[in-house]
């Protein structure tokens, strides 16, 4: 077969970049997909928030106390009078911001611990590494119950909580990650020309462990809004009258058989949103394999 005869789809896997390959095997998996846009939905819909809800998320009306979903109030009304749709609506917010946030947190400070233990090695890898041992030891929701509790009810606080609790997975991914690539034979050959450590460790090293932590701060995201749920269902999380999924949870334990709507709209709203993050993460995990075609 001459050049000019070359099918064009192998022209194109020549020239494809790795992003471009990525992108391409993702596309088709239906469920990363599927989550991807349910995702970007939910994006669209916390930052359109006052747009979409058509009330106020904290006014009250005592004389629409938990009235069932209507055409005027959609997913019904909670046990203050309350449009629940527009507390859906406006809860999205809290539930990503702490889910984004807290996983920044964690592979902001995770990262840089696991790459510097796993690069120096001897006394600061063993430090790091017990460390990290004692703390994954202690059940992820457990520690983050009781440093919520030290450091006082609130959003911002719960988002600490949680990014510091989560801190342990990204130092043992990044740790292990290092170890198997910082003895390739490119990494060899950079130190062999006289590169300085943090050049080949940041310029060579980084970059090609990224996809690993990529892959596990998408899953880490959807462990991260359960976790702030469940902080905001016990009071430590979003405070009332902000609206929060879990304090709305929360409000509807009391009245899960007079109002049963009270809980399952919040209840569907976690769990698409948790479901969403993992299916997008499990494609992110099989397009990002270096071994795929």
């Amino acid at each position: 077969m001459t050049a000019l005869e070359t099918p064009h789809s192998e022209i194109d896997d020549t020239s494809d970049t790795p992003t471009r390959r990525a992108w391409r095997r993702l596309r088709r998996r239906k469920s990363a997909m599927l989550g991807l846009v349910i995702v970007a939905a939910l994006v669209a819909v916390a930052l359109l928030a006052p747009w979409i809800a058509p009330f106020d998320p904290a006014k009250q009306s005592y004389t629409m106390v938990r009235k069932a979903p209507s055409a005027l109030n959609w997913f019904g009304t909670d046990e203050s009078g309350r449009d629940l749709f527009s507390r859906v609506v406006f809860g999205a917010r809290a539930s990503l911001l702490a889910g984004l946030v807290s996983i920044a947190i964690a592979l902001g400070l995770g990262m840089p611990i696991g790459l510097l233990s796993a690069y120096r090695g001897g006394w600061t890898d063993t430090i790091v590494s017990r460390i990290t041992d004692a703390m994954l030891a202690v059940p992820f929701l457990i520690l983050a119950i009781a440093l919520a509790a030290f450091l006082g009810p609130s959003l911002s606080n719960a988002m600490i909580a949680i990014g510091v609790t989560s801190m342990p997975i990204f130092i043992r991914l990044t740790r292990g990650q290092v170890m198997a690539v910082k003895v390739e034979d490119y990494v060899e050959a950079a130190r062999a020309v006289g590169n300085p450590a943090y050049r080949i460790a940041f310029r060579h090293i980084l970059p090609n462990i990224m996809p690993a932590l990529l892959v596990q701060a998408t899953l880490s995201i959807a462990m991260a809004i359960i976790a702030e749920a469940s902080l905001s269902f016990l009071g430590l999380g979003q405070q009332p009258p902000a609206p929060s999924w879990g304090s709305m949870l929360n409000s509807a334990q009391r009245f899960l058989t007079q109002a049963p709507w009270m809980a399952i709209y919040p209840g569907l709203a976690i769990f698409l949103t948790v479901l969403s993050f993992n299916l997008l993460g499990d494609g992110l995990r099989d397009a990002l394999d270096p071994k795929e075609r």
